[in-house]
Order: C-alpha cells, then sequence, then structure tokens
C-alpha cells in the first residue's frame, strides 16, 4: 500500500502520509493518488512534486533531550525554533508524539514510519514518566498524588496515572497514555501547577545524563528494549534509573 511505502522511506507516520495522500499531495506516475492505492516497486511516487526515494538508507532514530522554548513539529508557522532545529539534517527525520513547547526532556526522532505508530498510536500504551517541579505553599504529598492514581475528571474526561510519588519540589508521574498537557493538567487540579516539567523515560528507554540539547542516535539493542521494556535486563534497568533519577529527579 503506498501509504506503507512513504512511511518505509521515512516521509511520515502511516496515518500523516495518509493525511497527505487524503490532501491530494501525492502522485503515483503523475497522478493524483487516492486512499488505498497499491503500488510496485517500479512506479513513480513523489510528495509535493518530489520524488520519494523508496530505496533509501535504513531509518535512523535518535533520542534528543528536548530544551524548552522548541516547538515539536517539523515546521512552525511563526517561526519559532522546531526540534529539528537541534538535529542534523536527515531526510525525512521527524519527531515522536510530542511534548509541548514549554516541557523538556526525552524526545524520539526517527526516519521510521512504522516505527511512530508502534510508539504512538493508543494501542500500544507505552509508559512514560515525568519529573514536575511545582509551585505553592507546600509540595505535593502522597494522599494527593493518590487521586491522580484513582482518576481525575478533567474537561476531556478521566485521566488516571499508573503511579505517582513524591519527591523534592514536585512529583515523579507515570502515564500510560498522553492526552495534551495532562501532567501540567492533573497536577493543577491538585492546587499544584507545574513550573518545569522534565521527561525522563519513555517505554524502556530512560534520558540518562543527556543534557539539553544533546542528542545520540540509539542502536538495534536500545530500539528493542524502547519497545520491549520488560526485557530491559534489571541490572541495565537499575543503572538508567539511578543514572536519570541523580541527575534529574
Amino acid at each position: 500500500r503506498l501509504h506503507k511505502r512513504l512511511a518505509r522511506a521515512g516521509i511520515a507516520s502511516r496515518r500523516a502520509a495518509e493525511a497527505l495522500i487524503a490532501a491530494g499531495r501525492v502522485t503515483v506516475n503523475g497522478e493524483v493518488a487516492t486512499l488505498g492505492r497499491s503500488v510496485t516497486p517500479t512506479d513513480e511516487i513523489r510528495v509535493d512534486g518530489r520524488l520519494i526515494d523508496v530505496t533509501a538508507a535504513p531509518p535512523v532514530t535518535y533520542v534528543l533531550h528536548k530544551p524548552a522554548g522548541y516547538v515539536t513539529s517539523a515546521r512552525d508557522e511563526y517561526g519559532r525554533r522546531t526540534v529539528l532545529d537541534a538535529m542534523p539534517p536527515t531526510p525525512g527525520l521527524h519527531p515522536v508524539g510530542r511534548l509541548d513547547r514549554d516541557s523538556e526532556g526525552l524526545l524520539l526522532l526517527t526516519t521510521d514510519g512504522d516505527l511512530t505508530l508502534r510508539l504512538t498510536h493508543p494501542r500500544y500504551g507505552h509508559e512514560k514518566v515525568y519529573r514536575a517541579w511545582t509551585d505553592g505553599d507546600a509540595d505535593p504529598t502522597s494522599a494527593e498524588l493518590a487521586r491522580l492514581e484513582r482518576g481525575l475528571p478533567l474537561e476531556d474526561g478521566l485521566a488516571q496515572a499508573l503511579s505517582a510519588r513524591p519527591v523534592p519540589g514536585g512529583a515523579l508521574v507515570t502515564l500510560g497514555e498522553g492526552r495534551n498537557r495532562q501532567v501540567r493538567r492533573m497536577l493543577e487540579a491538585l492546587g499544584h501547577p507545574v513550573v518545569r516539567l522534565l521527561r525522563l523515560r519513555m517505554g524502556g528507554l530512560w534520558l540518562g545524563d543527556l543534557g539539553p540539547g544533546e542528542y545520540r542516535e540509539l542502536g538495534p539493542r536500545e530500539l528493542h528494549w524502547l519497545l520491549h521494556p520488560a526485557e530491559v535486563p534489571p541490572r541495565v534497568w537499575e543503572r538508567q534509573e539511578e543514572e536519570t533519577l541523580e541527575r534529574w529527579g
């Protein structure tokens, strides 16, 4: 299928590729493509008139410590800095999921559309861990944070944390879903507005001691652990968790 071919070529995730096709921006052999179209290896595929190389280099995936102030998108209509400005020029590179502009921490960028789908589709439910610093006269208590585990009603429905515990100056929150600004909204509902938010883990991958603006490429073993956290050796998990929390916890 055409949308899968575009994803494998690193153009976009499968869902984003379907949106490109639906918008009439993709042609096959000079004809505007339609959703559900099948293609062969010899077909000429273009996006916005640009020829797509379906024999492109193997996909690449980076982990970036996103700094605050960067927008999580490939381009921004207001001219703000995007996360791609922090990365080496790489055809087809795109962010996986989102971190809002004011948030920091672990962000994946890849040319692999299939990986993007596996990490962002709700059915896979990859855990994410956040370190929040909060404002107010007192830090969140264990009793208050237990309400996050039981579930809090927000304007878009019940929001629930997998776990939440107090840490100096704020909280450590683990989510199995990824709604817009969810950690911020949950803690604000408790009366503890967030002044800084840092993502520490996604799936089986920890931020470690990667500093703001720093990035590195992930190898096959780390990509496997990212998708299969239960298969990370306990000793490796403990070391990465300790390294991350020692710097950021």
